[in-house]
C-alpha cells in the first residue's frame, strides 16, 4: 500500500499536539531487548511503535535491514524535530516531581537523561531525512506490511505501558498484526504498565498465545529505569 493509499484509507489520525515524540537510544533498546551486534547483522528488523528511537539508524550500520513504524510519522520531519524537543524538555520538568520511582544507575542524572533522549531525537530525525523510506506512517493495530516481512520485531513502552488506556481487545489485535509481519520473534518491553504493576491481563495473553501456536515467555534484562521495568514478553513462532 503506497503512502497515498495510506492516507486516504486511515481513520482519523492524531493530531501533532497530542502525539508525545521522544525516543530511546539504540543502547537501551540492545539492553531492553537482551540483544547483542550478532543479533541484528543480516537480519530485517521492524521497531514499532519507533517515535523518536535511534535504534533503527544504528542497528542499519550493524548490518540490519532495519525500519520503524509510527502513527507520527505521517507529520513533517522538521515539525516532529521541533515536537520532539519540546517534549523531552517538559518531560524532564514531570520526572521532577516523581524521580524517586525511577533508577538512576543508568543515566546518573537528570542531565545525562535529557542528553540521552535528546541524542535519540537528533539520531532519530537525521536518518528520517537520509532515508525517509525507513520511517513508515502506520496506525496500530493495522500495519502497512507484507505476512513475515520482518525477521524480528520490537515493541517498546506502548503496549503493556498504557493498559489504562489500550484495552485487552487492543492488546490483542496489535500482537497478532505485530506477529503477522514477523517472521520468528517478537519482543515487547516492558511488561509493566506506568505504576510499574505487571500487565494485568499478562497470563489472558500469555495463554492465548501459547494456545496458537507460539512459544511465550517473560525475560528478565539488564535494563531499568522505571522501578519495576526490567522485563520484556518473548513471543517466538513455533518453527523458530
Amino acid at each position: 500500500m503506497s503512502r497515498e493509499e495510506q492516507q486516504e484509507n486511515k481513520s482519523v489520525g492524531l493530531e501533532l499536539e497530542k502525539i508525545i515524540f521522544i525516543g530511546r537510544t539504540y543502547k537501551e533498546y540492545m539492553l531492553m531487548f537482551n540483544l547483542t551486534p550478532e543479533d541484528l547483522r543480516g537480519r530485517s528488523i521492524l521497531d514499532c511503535p519507533g517515535g523518536a528511537c535511534s535504534f533503527s539508524s544504528h542497528a542499519r550500520r550493524h548490518g540490519a535491514d532495519s525500519m520503524a513504524a509510527d502513527i507520527a510519522y505521517e507529520h513533517e520531519i522538521d515539525k516532529l524535530e521541533l515536537k520532539g524537543q519540546q517534549d523531552v524538555e517538559h518531560t524532564m520538568e514531570q520526572l521532577k516531581q516523581v524521580r524517586d520511582r525511577y533508577r538512576w544507575d543508568y543515566f546518573g542524572s537528570m542531565d545525562g537523561l535529557k542528553q540521552a533522549r535528546m541524542n535519540a531525537l537528533r539520531d532519530c530525525v537525521a536518518d528520517m531525512r537520509n532515508f525517509p523510506e525507513q520511517y513508515i506512517y502506520a496506525e496500530l493495530p493495522v500495519l502497512p506490511f507484507t505476512d513475515e516481512q520482518f525477521d524480528m520485531t520490537l515493541s517498546a513502552h506502548f503496549l503493556f505501558t498504557y493498559a489504562d488506556r489500550l484495552d485487552f481487545s487492543f492488546h490483542e489485535q496489535t500482537i497478532l498484526e505485530l506477529l503477522r509481519v514477523t517472521r520468528q520473534e517478537l519482543r515487547i518491553f516492558p511488561t509493566v504498565d506506568l505504576s510499574g504493576k505487571r500487565y494485568e491481563h499478562m497470563d489472558e495473553i500469555k495463554s492465548f498465545l501459547k494456545n496458537l501456536g507460539f512459544r511465550v515467555t517473560e525475560v528478565s534484562t539488564t535494563y531499568e529505569f522505571q522501578q519495576g521495568a526490567h522485563t520484556m514478553l518473548k513471543i517466538t513462532k513455533p518453527e523458530f
